[in-house]
Formats: structure tokens, C-alpha cells, sequence
């Protein structure tokens, strides 16, 4: 009944046409929280197939199950803790981000070969070696016979606003990290710190490899802007009663929506249990037969009540209703309207939630 429907096709077209943006640099494709809620295991592959060159994930868990299903293409996994169990991780051969010298010293106690990443603080202060250690870190792990450091990684933390200043002082920072870096004699011939955004707005980020996410499938990350990306899911579940209401009654907990007319209400099964927010009451349109109709009242564990007026279109139980996606809210909409980002708005299909795919006209689970 509650599902929602990730359009393989429209991930391939997004993988390829970042591809050729960001075209010479490398690009990475971050498939972490489950591929932003799409499945990791099914999505991963087609990227690999569409030109990916590399993935990215945040945990060293995400990193060893994706090594599952994509063999052979580079994976690097940037958030762990030095107390962690690394043996999985570098038997995948997993590359490693450092964050700390901690991070370095637990990774060269363990006297395996590996290859890294350092982060480095430009400004965003959340994670990455801060500045007067750079030199400090670089030298240790230059020196560390068992690993190989590929380049240098950090975050922009204002690219969605690409006139913001602060992105101009990151990329400075990041520069001057790298004549640090080479400086003390490591070649770092990868690097990499645009996010989506900056890889869109900032040709002079995008180094030698890109770290996109949500642009893979089909958000876009500028809010204003039209990348002519194409968004692959839609979450969706079905009417289950129509039923009419009187003007002065009120409907769902706390009777906090009253009807101003006679009117008819669909009950729709999806709820805060399935991953939509209570706080959601009143911002959500929901798509029946390619119309836009408002959700009243509370949001319930299980379900949400839809005001459809007159009920001219004849919607009926069975019907299916769009919480975002093709034919109701697109998921940068329910996001604009709701106080959030897209980002999140694609994480939230859980609970009761089946996952499908499609490619052409075939759908499957």
C-alpha cells in the first residue's frame, strides 16, 4: 500500500550528466544513508555502469556492504572512530578519511596497508585536522610506510549559496593545505571537496575529483536554480475511505481542522510511523488523479486525513495518492513548505514504506 519508486533510468541520466560538468575531474558518487534513501544495492550498480569513478560513503559498515556489490571501483568511508575495528574495512580495501591524528595513529598502529584521505579544516569546524596540526599530520603520514595518501579532502559548508563569502575563504584554506601537503613531500594527486552544489556552481573547486550526492538523484542543490536534473523517487500509498463532512465538524486528534463547508475527506494510509512528521500538518499536498489537495488535521501514526472539497474528480478508496514525487509535491516543494531540505524529504520513506524499481516500463521490488 505505501511504497515508493525509484526510477533507475533517471539515476543513470543524473550520473552521466555530472559526469560531463565536472568532466576532467573524477567523479565520486556518495551512495551513504542507503543511497539517500534509494537502496544502496540497487542503485550503486547503475551508477558504476554510468560512468561513476568512484563512491564515497560516510561509515566503514556503508563501505564494506557496498564492496558487496560494486567490486572492483574505489569506495572511501571518512566516518569512524579511532577505538573502531578496522579489519573489515581494509580487507575491502577500503580508502580511509583521516580526520585527527588520532585518526592517523590509531590507522598506523594497526600496521596495515591502506589508502587515505586527510581531512582538512577549511572552515566548516566539524570535522578534519585543524590548521597548526596540517604540517604535523602530513609528516607523520608521510612517513608511515604501510599507508599511501592519495590527496586531500574537506567540506564546503555554504556551497547551496554560491555567492556566500565563506566559500571563497574554504577554498583558500584548502589551497593553502595542499602547498602545506606537498610542502612536506606527499604528491596528493586526488583531490577533492565540492559537494553537489559547488560541483555545479564552481568550476574552480572541483580540483581533481568531486564528491556529489544529492544531484545523483535528481534534487536540486541550489534553491532557485534549474540543473535540468531528474528526480528518481516518488513515495506514494493509496486512499483507503472517502467520507463526507459537515460544516462545524472537525476531523483527527485534538479536532484541530474544522470544515467550513460540506465537503468530503479521504483517509490516506501513511503516517509519522512511516517517516511523516507530525509537524508536517498543513504544509503537505497530496496528489490524487493529478490534482493537489491539502492534508487537515493532525498527522497519525498511520494515516492523514486529505480535505477534497466538493470531490469533483471522484476520488475513491483504492486511488493512489503522491506524498512527493511524480503527479503530487516535488520533494524540493514538500521541503520549501515544510521548513527543510530535499535531503531530507528523501530519507524520510521508512516504516511501512516497500521499495520499488523502476527501468522503462518494468517495475520491481
Amino acid at each position: 500500500m505505501l511504497r515508493t519508486t525509484v526510477d533507475l533510468e533517471a539515476i543513470a541520466h543524473n550520473v552521466a550528466y555530472m559526469k560531463d560538468v565536472v568532466a576532467p575531474a573524477r567523479l565520486m558518487c556518495v551512495v551513504k544513508a542507503d543511497a539517500y534513501g534509494h537502496g544502496m544495492e540497487r542503485v550503486a550498480p547503475v551508477m558504476d555502469t554510468a560512468g561513476a569513478d568512484a563512491f564515497g560513503v560516510a561509515t566503514l559498515g556503508e563501505a564494506v556492504a557496498l564492496r558487496d556489490v560494486i567490486p572492483n571501483t574505489p569506495i572511501a568511508a571518512w566516518l569512524w572512530n579511532p577505538k573502531e575495528d578496522l579489519t573489515p574495512a581494509l580487507d575491502a580495501g577500503i580508502q580511509i578519511g583521516i580526520p585527527s591524528l588520532e585518526h592517523a595513529r590509531a590507522l598506523i598502529a594497526t600496521g596495515r596497508q591502506a589508502e587515505v584521505f586527510v581531512m582538512v579544516e577549511t572552515g566548516m569546524h566539524r570535522s578534519g585536522v585543524d590548521k597548526q596540526q596540517w604540517e604535523e599530520a602530513f609528516a607523520l603520514l608521510r612517513d608511515a610506510p604501510t599507508l599511501t595518501v592519495l590527496g586531500l579532502m574537506s567540506h564546503f559548508a555554504c556551497a547551496d549559496e554560491p555567492a556566500h563569502p565563506h566559500n571563497d575563504h574554504q577554498e583558500a584554506e584548502f589551497r593553502e593545505a595542499l602547498t602545506c601537503a606537498r610542502g612536506v613531500g606527499l604528491e596528493c594527486p586526488v583531490n577533492h571537496m565540492a559537494n553537489s552544489p559547488a560541483a555545479l556552481t564552481r568550476p574552480s573547486a572541483r580540483f581533481d575529483q568531486v564528491r556529489v550526492g544529492v544531484a545523483l538523484y535528481g534534487l536540486e542543490p541550489v534553491a532557485g536554480r534549474d540543473h535540468g536534473l531528474k528526480p528518481a523517487m516518488t513515495w506514494e500509498s493509496s486512499v483507503v475511505a472517502v467520507k463526507p463532512i459537515s460544516e462545524g465538524e472537525s476531523t483527527s486528534y485534538g479536532l484541530t481542522w474544522t470544515a467550513d463547508s460540506d465537503r468530503q475527506l479521504a483517509t490516506v494510509a501513511v503516517g509519522y510511523a512511516d517517516g511523516l512528521p507530525r509537524a508536517f500538518q498543513g504544509a503537505l499536498k497530496v496528489g490524487l488523479g493529478g490534482e493537489l489537495y491539502p492534508q487537515v488535521g493532525r498527522v497519525c501514526m498511520d494515516q492523514i486525513v486529505v480535505d477534497l472539497g466538493a470531490n469533483e474528480r471522484g476520488v475513491k478508496a483504492g486511488d493512489h495518492a503522491v506524498i512527493f514525487g511524480e503527479g503530487g509535491m516535488s520533494a524540493t516543494e514538500l521541503a520549501e513548505a515544510t521548513g527543510t531540505i530535499n535531503y531530507e524529504i528523501v530519507c524520510r520513506p521508512t516504516g511501512r514504506t516497500e521499495r520499488f524499481y523502476r527501468e522503462g516500463d518494468n517495475n520491481a521490488k
